[in-house]
């Protein structure tokens, strides 16, 4: 792709273009210079009058080109309508820079929750933590499908879950532990709580989501951001990871209704999985204390 000199140094000038601007509005940034070629502007502005046209091909390119760009017209247009792109994708790109702070101050509460639980239980009590950021195409599709309209402002009020983190747990005892110390801080607030490892859903689903809301400090102003947080076992997470991967997958050949039922069946096994293991780590645990009681006892 071909683009103005000025333009493309003007480009090169705004490096959060490339990194914070969502692809489909570079893409369509993109679309309305790629068919401005100097070519054009010889042919076009003085089309009819070969008296007053100017050779340009006898002027050195750097200088060619620096005139085309000043006295360009289409040029100057295309520049004011890009420049009106980037002031409609500013709020956007503001609000993900809040929802991305929000998930790292939460993300942090988990950590340092992590690590003084950690040192007192001799044992981490979640074994991963991931986050994310929803996509925009993702966005653009929940609302509408929502009926909800497309803007920042929209985005903020009416979705939960542009900002994600997903706890992956060793035991179901870990998960209310985490859950109920990181609610129980001053400064979260708990906005809704989903318990699908008591209440699973139809389809074999378990795990706990909490919607919360927390306050981040900016340059200016303090605002509060909310933030989807999801936690699961081991097991509750290789299930829907899989179940995920299948329910999307096209062409199936088998019978749907069939493999659904396979998967709840499954969810059911990984279920007794989870509290077993949790039966036989109270019983570690139980023993461990009992030998250290009776170390202590005097003699």
């Amino acid at each position: 792709m071909i683009l103005q000199p000025k333009l493309q140094e003007w480009l090169n000038n705004k490096p959060f273009l490339k990194k914070q601007l969502p692809n489909f509005f570079r893409q369509y940034f993109y679309a309305i210079h790629k068919t401005v070629k100097f070519e054009d502007y010889n042919k076009s502005k003085y089309r009819g009058d070969e008296q007053n046209r100017m050779d340009y091909s006898r002027l050195p390119a750097v200088r060619r080109r620096q005139m085309i760009d000043i006295k360009d017209i289409q040029t100057k247009k295309l520049f004011e309508r890009a420049s009106g792109i980037l002031e409609q994708t500013r709020p956007f790109t503001e609000l993900m820079m809040r929802y991305k702070c929000a998930m790292l101050e939460v993300k942090t509460k988990l950590d340092v929750l992590n690590t003084q639980l950690s040192l007192e239980n001799d044992r981490n009590p979640f074994e991963s933590i991931n986050c994310r950021l929803k996509t925009v195409p993702s966005i653009i599709e929940k609302l509408n499908r929502k009926g909800f309209e497309l803007s920042a402002a929209s985005i903020e009020k009416n979705l939960n879950d542009v900002a994600g983190i997903r706890v992956i747990c060793s035991f179901p005892d870990d998960i209310y532990v985490l859950a109920d110390k990181l609610c129980s801080q001053d400064d979260i607030r708990l906005i809704e709580k989903k318990d699908y490892i008591k209440n699973p859903k139809p389809n074999g689903y378990r795990s706990l989501h909490l919607i919360l809301e927390i306050p981040i400090f900016l340059m200016t102003e303090k605002k509060f951001m909310r933030v989807e947080v999801q936690f699961r076992t081991i097991a509750m997470d290789f299930w829907a990871s899989l179940e995920h991967k299948l329910k999307y997958k096209k062409d199936i050949k088998s019978d749907v209704n069939e493999i659904s039922r396979e998967l709840r069946e499954c969810a059911e096994e990984i279920s007794r999985l989870d509290n077993k293991m949790q039966e036989i780590h109270r019983k570690i645990n139980y023993d461990s204390n009992a030998v250290s009681l009776n170390f202590d006892l005097p003699i």
